[in-house]
């Protein structure tokens, strides 16, 4: 890289960690810390979604998984509008009549203290996950520019977010998230148009290299459930997002953190929805490249011709190929967005360790520096367990698909505790209780009895399937016993 990209990337790095840390004197009480109390405008908070959405997954990940098979994670965006307008008339108003910065107070109030403390455990390992899984894709992007060591530059990012995120609270990641989402978009484009127009035959040899591979399938439509298929990824988005709009802290705190109820309903609609074309047009720089490295515009390095090595293929056509100083820019943009994204992770993760745990078993009644204290400890620990798990993932083959797999197993099925108490009328423990043993019982059979048993015994689903099943698993059973037990409750009461 030119030295015109290494000094816009340190000015743009300097330049948005000092505005984040700028809020740092608006946050001296919890309340600002988790919910910005509840000033943040109506298009920050949906910039925000969408950037959430967005983070440094998507933005190297995507390409990575187009450049290494086809558009079948189009999928994935395809469902967010049917999540969405469950969110819009439910999640949202739900939310913001609940009068505590905790997702997890609800499913208390439904079936009992159990409710809130298992579906907190699961919330918090997903976040493990994520901050693991971006962390490393960051480290990819720093490496193309610098040659670093990989764990060096997790260890670095980790821990720079975390004073990041300590200094600024939810305001900070807000807003840094609106700034960084137009920048990504932007970015996305300029890199379409780059890569177009140095084919060496125009675009029309993008577009038949493409096709002559089979680039642009969405993937098989047939109704095999062991493989990745158009209709098992659809599915898995569907029930990925509705449990991101539906029960993650991430999304439920930026509902509560918007001025009124109009601005929440509205970005959350339109941080989903934005989301959709921003993907394609990752899709298609992943596509492009295949195409502009297949031609004779460009020959990779050795290291990177394997396609185990796809996530790594756009941080060096940034580094490579664009313009110095707007390869500087780029680089920075994800990097900065990354850090907005763990930093949310960070800030959620350490509400709800405040809120269902410390406060609610420890001391309800802490005051503000004690309550503060222990979001700086929470956030710390997530942020050497992140760090721990990022290293792990060093030598994976792709990210987005770790990170789809540990997501779904992770979940825990919470989507489905939470659907239940939404639809059904009863507020029967014991039913609820027996939902989640069935979910538990068939994710730990899903995700372990491949490694256990013979070919012939084990799971033979895609592993995308095992939040879908452990939703159902827990509805369904949940809501049969509970109807089944009132019956039962019903005839006592008539033979008395």
């Amino acid at each position: 890289m030119a030295v015109l990209d290494f000094i816009v990337f340190f000015i743009y790095m300097f330049g948005i960690t000092v505005f984040g840390a700028s809020f740092y004197r608006k946050n001296k009480s919890a309340s600002a810390f988790t919910l910005g109390d509840r000033t943040i405008p109506g298009w920050v908070v949906g910039m925000s979604i969408f950037a959430t959405y967005v983070s440094s997954i998507s933005y190297l990940a995507l390409p990575g998984k187009a450049y290494q098979s086809n558009w079948n994670a189009f999928a994935f965006s395809i469902s967010i509008p049917f999540a969405a307008i469950i969110a819009f008339r439910i999640f949202v108003p739900l939310y913001r009549s609940i009068n505590s910065p905790s997702a997890y107070t609800y499913l208390e109030e439904r079936f009992g203290p159990w409710a809130r403390m298992y579906v907190s455990i699961f919330y918090l390992l997903t976040q493990l996950m994520r901050v693991g899984t971006i962390l490393f894709l960051l480290a990819l992007a720093v490496n193309a520019i610098f040659g670093w060591d990989m764990r060096l530059i997790i260890i670095i990012t980790g821990i720079t977010v975390l004073i990041y995120s300590l200094l600024g609270g939810i305001q900070a990641v807000l807003w840094t998230d609106a700034i960084q989402g137009i920048i990504l978009i932007g970015g996305a484009l300029v890199c379409i148009i780059f890569i177009v127009f140095k084919m060496p035959e125009g675009p029309s040899q993008l577009l038949s290299i493409a096709a002559e591979h089979d680039k642009f399938n969405l993937g098989s439509f047939g109704l095999d459930l062991s493989k990745s298929t158009f209709w098992v990824v659809l599915v898995y988005g569907f029930f990925i997002n509705l449990q991101n709009y539906g029960i993650d802290q991430n999304y439920i705190q930026r509902y509560i953190s918007a001025k009124s109820d109009s601005d929440a309903k509205k970005s959350a609609f339109f941080g989903g929805i934005l989301y959709i074309p921003v993907s394609l047009f990752f899709l298609f720089i992943g596509t492009a490249l295949f195409s502009f490295y297949q031609s004779s515009a460009a020959a990779l390095p050795p290291e990177l011709m394997d396609l185990a090595k796809a996530d790594r293929v756009f941080p060096h056509f940034i580094t490579t190929q664009l313009p110095p100083g707007l390869a500087g820019l780029l680089i920075a943009g994800v990097f900065a967005a990354g850090m907005s994204t763990i930093s949310t992770s960070y800030n959620s993760s350490a509400t709800v360790f405040l809120t269902d745990y410390f406060q609610r078993y420890f001391k309800k009644s802490a005051s503000d520096k004690e309550a503060m204290i222990v979001l700086y400890t929470a956030s710390s620990i997530i942020s050497i367990l992140g760090i721990t798990i990022a290293i792990l993932m060093i030598n994976v083959k792709s990210a987005l698909d770790v990170w789809w797999k540990l997501a779904s197993i992770f979940s825990g099925g919470m989507l489905g505790l939470f659907l239940l108490g939404v639809f059904s009328k009863t507020r029967n423990t014991i039913g609820a209780i027996s939902g989640v043993i069935a979910g538990i019982l068939i994710i730990l059979w899903m995700t372990a009895s491949p490694m256990i048993f013979e070919e012939t015994a084990a799971n033979n689903f895609h592993s995308y399937l095992t939040i879908v099943f452990g939703t159902l698993a827990i509805f369904l059973v949940g809501f049969l016993v509970s109807i089944l037990l009132k019956h039962n409750e019903t005839d006592t009461k008539l033979n008395i």
